[in-house]
């Protein structure tokens, strides 16, 4: 169904207007729509080599995302010699980093929070945006993959650390190897001007390979 003709003219004044307060052009966001892209423009996508899975399973692409899987490296909090968190300040020794062996588990008890990591290396280039979200399967069952860092900015570069929370009664186990949660991919209206990655930008976490404990926060 086509859209009114007052929202089209309202469109175009109010890129106009944004494009003479920024005094830059908006390389043609009206011809371009911001789009999730379907499994056909991911596979097209990865083919180019413009978004990176590896490894990739091709049962894993789904209609409109590719399942990620579970890595062997997990993070978990020293409540034992450490009173508080405190995102402004360094912590050494926070976290503990536990590598899981083949073929055992991890056990994530009821309440607790840990940090794991996918088994793929993700790569999204300057004018995809990506979303991570957790499989609805699991998610019945309790567990979270993330709090708040759902987010894959353009020209992210790594592995994507996971933020893992049982809010079940019952432990959950956790196998390496298993699909942990769903990668979706936005198309944006124009490239950014500064990937994720980019010198002076403090991305912190660009190339990161395993479950990755927080940088300071700042101010």
């Amino acid at each position: 169904m086509s859209r009114p003709t007052h929202y089209c003219v309202g469109r175009d004044i109010l890129y106009k207007r944004i494009s003479m307060f920024l005094n830059i052009p908006l390389y043609g966001v009206r011809k371009v729509d911001v789009v999730v892209l379907s499994d056909r423009d991911i596979k097209a996508e990865i083919a180019a080599g413009r978004i990176v899975i590896e490894p990739l399973c091709e049962q894993n692409v789904q209609p409109a995302s590719v399942d990620v899987c579970l890595g062997s490296n997990f993070r978990i909090f020293r409540n034992s010699t450490h009173t508080s968190i405190d995102p402004l300040v360094a912590q050494e020794g926070l976290t503990e980093s536990i590598d899981v062996p083949e073929g055992d588990v991890f056990v994530l008890h009821p309440g607790q929070f840990a940090l794991g990591t996918t088994l793929e290396r993700i790569v999204i280039p300057d004018d995809v945006l990506g979303k991570l979200e957790g499989k609805s399967t699991l998610g019945r069952l309790g567990l979270m993959i993330h709090s708040t860092a759902g987010y894959v900015d353009p020209g992210w570069d790594g592995e994507l650390t996971l933020e893992l929370s049982n809010v079940a009664n019952l432990p959950i186990i956790l196998h390496p190897g298993m699909r942990i949660g769903q990668l979706s991919f936005e198309r944006m209206s124009s490239p950014v001007e500064r990937p994720y990655g980019s010198e002076n930008l403090g991305s912190h976490y660009q190339g990161q390979r395993g479950a990755t404990p927080s940088h300071v926060l700042s101010k």
